[in-house]
């Protein structure tokens, strides 16, 4: 009779105990899924689950902009790779989108200007097409390098973000922050950028590219990029004025 008391006791135990632990699976998976669901579209405020591998992806697609007046003057800034055709891609297939500043004076001065991957193989490049009052430019490369997506979605106040480049001369260069706002050419970020980040991609937290990082603001706590909005002028078609149509 103890034997099968105890029984029944250890039994109720369980079953009081069941649901309790239920509710704290549930409670515990329930911010698991949500915080993988990072389709921007319906929550771009959360960072991505796989923060390593969104970086290691972005690192490789983003290179370092050099553009060498001498042997003792020289511009650096950063670019990132993006599916797009140019005059040049029959014989240099890769396309990369750099800011117009980063190799203003190698235009004016006739300087050299070679691009830099995060493994240190460097390639010389030729200027397709630039857009001096947005301050972009496309550069075409001999080497294969995986492009960049596009997001298909205006970044909103808040989302997370990521910039990418070569900050202060220091490659694969990672600062995370948040949109502070946007215009219909321009991105508000908290981000920090330094010089060297210059043309480098602004990534969401899909690992799309938002736009393209151009300078830091001296008299606000904020830096700006320039949207795909601003693309649409002269750097890629859009069906519309601007990328994200309303």
């Amino acid at each position: 009779m103890k034997n099968e008391s105890a029984t029944k006791f250890i039994a109720f135990l369980a079953i009081i105990a069941t649901p309790f632990a239920l509710g704290a699976f549930v409670l515990a998976w329930a911010p698991a899924s949500q915080y993988s669901f990072t389709d921007p579209q319906y929550d771009g405020y959360v960072p991505p689950r796989d923060i390593a591998g969104l970086v290691e992806r972005t690192q490789d697609s983003t290179v370092t902009v050099n553009c060498d007046l001498s042997k003792k003057e020289g511009y650096i800034g950063s670019g990132w790779v993006i599916k797009l055709k140019t005059k040049f891609s029959k014989e240099m297939p890769t396309s990369i989108i750099t800011n117009h500043h980063v190799i203003d004076l190698c235009l004016e001065k006739k300087g050299k200007i070679t691009i830099r991957t995060l493994a240190g193989k460097e390639f010389p490049v030729e200027v397709d097409k630039f857009d001096k009052k947005r301050d972009l430019a496309v550069l075409a490369a001999n080497t294969k390098l995986k492009p960049l997506q596009l997001s298909q979605y205006p970044p909103l106040p808040g989302y997370w973000l990521m910039a990418v480049g070569t900050a202060d001369g220091f490659e694969g260069s990672v600062a995370f922050g948040n949109a502070l706002n946007w215009t219909a050419t321009e991105v508000f970020i908290t981000a920090n950028i330094s010089h060297g980040n210059s043309g480098g991609p602004l990534i969401d937290n899909e690992g799309n590219v938002i736009g393209t990082n151009t300078f830091g603001s001296k008299k606000e706590q904020y830096n700006i990029a320039m949207s795909l909005d601003a693309m649409c002028k002269k750097i890629i078609k859009c069906e519309g004025e601007y990328y994200w149509n309303d």
